[in-house]
């Protein structure tokens, strides 16, 4: 079998772009809440690649550990870890936040993350190899207004990201932080609520990165020589300099 790359909310945007960038090169175990489209994918790149699908919430500690342990034994010889799965909900100013999408943005994008890598990373370090890419945000970066909670949870993950280095660095593990700026997946119809017009009012324009474009770099980084680590890299559209600066188009 190829090596294993493990991919966390594979089921739409950069998630599912980044394992089929990967598919030709890895086994996949591909990962995601919507088993319709987990198995659509799958049946897709079956024809590329070994795939297994697992269908859990990353929050709940409890079912992360019970997907990751039910793998049959040559399954369990995870060489990539991509921590995709991660969630916006809202934008506000802290006085008006909504509890439920704090819960559910601090849960999503940071605890689930750090449950996935406890749950894996054993095994990285008892090899002494592994890869382990946590996708960002320039949120992580630069706060803006009414992102508070959002950037939080995302500067927590570049905190994470950096830990994780320095914790994994005696055992060869390359730990990797991506942190796109603005890519037209569904994240803005997710953090809106199913508002097209706020979600399209986003782009609106300019020309925004596309989930392919992190797909691509995510590729580069994990092929790179075991000697090299591309440790931190923030990815704009050419239209964008900051959180807040973007050149939009009439």
């Amino acid at each position: 079998m190829k090596k294993i790359a493990f991919v966390t909310g594979a089921t739409s945007g950069i998630g599912e772009a980044i394992a089929r960038a990967l598919a030709p090169e890895y086994a996949l175990i591909i990962c995601g809440r919507r088993v319709k489209r987990l198995k659509s994918l799958a049946d897709e790149l079956s024809k590329i690649t070994d795939v297994r699908t697992l269908s859990f919430d990353v929050s709940d500690a409890q079912a992360v550990n019970e997907a990751v342990n039910s793998l049959p034994t040559e399954w369990q010889n995870i060489q990539v870890l991509v921590n995709n799965a991660g969630n916006a909900h809202g934008r506000a100013p802290i006085h008006e936040g909504d509890l439920e999408d704090w819960d559910a943005m601090i849960d999503g994008n940071l605890k689930g993350l750090l449950y996935v890598t406890r749950a894996i990373s054993p095994g990285m370090v008892e090899r002494k190899s592994g890869d382990i890419i946590n996708i960002g945000s320039i949120a992580g970066k630069e706060v803006y207004p009414d992102g508070n909670v959002y950037c939080a949870s995302k500067f927590g993950v570049d905190a994470a990201t950096n830990g994780m280095r320095m914790d994994l660095n005696p055992y060869g593990i390359r730990v990797i932080g991506v942190h796109p700026g603005l890519v037209e997946t569904e994240f803005s119809m997710v953090r809106f609520k199913g508002d097209e017009d706020k979600s399209e009012s986003v782009y609106k324009g300019i020309t925004p990165l596309y989930a392919e474009d992190i797909a691509e770099t995510v590729k580069f980084v994990v092929g790179r020589p075991p000697h090299v680590t591309i440790a931190d890299i923030t990815i704009f559209p050419t239209a964008q300099a900051s959180s807040t600066i973007v050149n939009r188009q009439s």
